[in-house]
C-alpha cells in the first residue's frame, strides 16, 4: 500500500502542477497578470515646485489608482507602508526639507554634532525606500531632465542591479516663461535684461529638452523597451474621474508616442516579449518574475 502511495506522489505533484499551470494561462487571458505585481513609485520629490501639491494631487496618486484597480501593490513613498512595531519609522512629508535648512558647514564640533544629527535623521527615509525598491517587483520612474534627483537615480540603480524592470518616463521639457521673457525682453531691446536672462540660463540651467530623449546613463541602464514620453493620462479621465491639471495641459500640448498606461493595460494581459539584438529578434523576456500568490495557489491545490 505504501509502495502505491509512493509510487502516485510524483504523478499527483504533476497534476497539481498541470492544474496550477491552467489556472495561470487563464488568469492570464482574463488579464490579471498585474495582481500578484508589487510596483515602487520612484521620482522626484526634494525638488519639485511644491511638495504639498505633488502629494496630493501628483502623477503617483493616477498611477497607483491605475494599477489598484488590477490588484496591484503599490508602494508609493508619499505613504510609506507601516513598519510593525515602529510605525513612524521613514514617514516623508511636505515639512521634511524644511529640517535641511540646519545644515552647516562649521568646522567645530558643534557643526560636526548638526550635521551627524541630520545624516542620521534622514537615514530612516533612505532605508524604508531602498527596502520597498528591494521587495517591489518593478518600478514605474518619473524623471523630467530639467529636475534634480538623487534618490530616484539609486533606487533605479538597485533596480537594475537586481535586473528588475523599470519603467522610465522622461517627458518634453520646455521652458514657456523664458521663451516669452526672452521675447518681451528682445522686442524692447532691453540689453541689460537680455544678458542676464542669458546668464541665469548658463547658471540655472535651463536647457529645454522637447524631444524628451533621457539621459544617456539611463539609456544604458534600462531596457530599451522602458522607456515612455509620458502617461497618456487623457484615455483615462473619464473613467477614473480625475479633474484636468498641470500634467493634463502638458500632455495635451505634446501627446505622447509612447505613453506608459497603454503599456500596463497591456503588460496586465500578457508579459511584452523584449527585442534582443544578439538574436536579430523578440524573445521571452525574463526580467518579469512576477510570482504567482502562495495564497491563490495553495487554495488551488486544497480545492483538488
Amino acid at each position: 500500500m505504501s509502495d502505491t502511495k509512493a509510487s502516485l506522489k510524483p504523478h499527483l505533484k504533476t497534476a497539481s502542477q498541470l492544474a496550477l499551470q491552467k489556472r495561470t494561462q487563464a488568469l492570464r487571458k482574463k488579464g490579471n497578470i498585474l495582481a500578484n505585481a508589487r510596483v515602487y513609485l520612484s521620482g522626484p520629490m526634494d525638488f519639485v515646485a511644491s511638495r504639498v501639491e505633488e502629494k496630493r494631487f501628483g502623477w503617483r496618486n493616477r498611477v497607483a489608482e491605475f494599477l489598484q484597480r488590477s490588484g496591484t501593490i503599490v508602494y508609493d513613498p508619499w505613504n510609506k507602508p507601516q513598519v510593525t512595531g515602529m510605525p513612524h519609522y521613514g514617514k516623508e512629508d511636505e515639512f521634511s526639507t524644511s529640517k535641511r535648512k540646519n545644515w552647516t558647514y562649521d568646522h567645530t564640533e558643534n557643526g560636526d554634532r548638526i550635521r551627524a544629527k541630520l545624516c542620521d535623521q534622514f537615514w530612516p527615509t533612505l532605508h524604508i525606500d531602498l527596502r520597498m525598491t528591494d521587495t517591489a517587483d518593478f518600478l514605474i520612474a518619473y524623471c523630467p531632465t530639467n529636475i534634480y534627483s538623487v534618490g530616484t537615480v539609486n533606487e533605479i540603480v538597485v533596480a537594475r542591479m537586481q535586473h528588475k524592470p523599470v519603467l522610465l518616463v522622461t517627458p518634453p521639457v520646455t521652458f514657456p516663461p523664458h521663451d516669452a521673457l526672452e521675447s518681451h525682453l528682445r522686442l524692447s531691446k532691453d540689453r541689460k535684461g537680455q544678458r542676464l536672462l542669458a546668464e541665469l540660463v548658463k547658471q540655472a540651467p535651463l536647457r529645454p529638452n522637447p524631444e524628451a530623449i533621457p539621459s544617456m546613463w539611463y539609456m544604458a541602464l534600462i531596457d530599451a523597451h522602458y522607456f515612455f514620453d509620458g502617461f497618456g493620462f487623457a484615455k483615462y479621465m473619464k473613467e477614473f474621474g480625475w479633474e484636468a491639471g498641470a500634467l493634463d495641459e502638458h500632455e495635451k500640448k505634446f501627446p505622447p508616442k509612447r505613453p506608459l498606461l497603454p503599456y500596463l493595460e497591456r503588460l496586465d494581459k500578457k508579459i511584452p516579449p523584449r527585442y534582443d539584438l544578439e538574436w536579430d529578434e523578440y524573445i521571452e523576456n525574463p526580467e518579469w518574475l512576477i510570482f504567482e500568490s502562495i495564497a491563490e495557489k495553495s487554495n488551488l491545490e486544497q480545492s483538488e
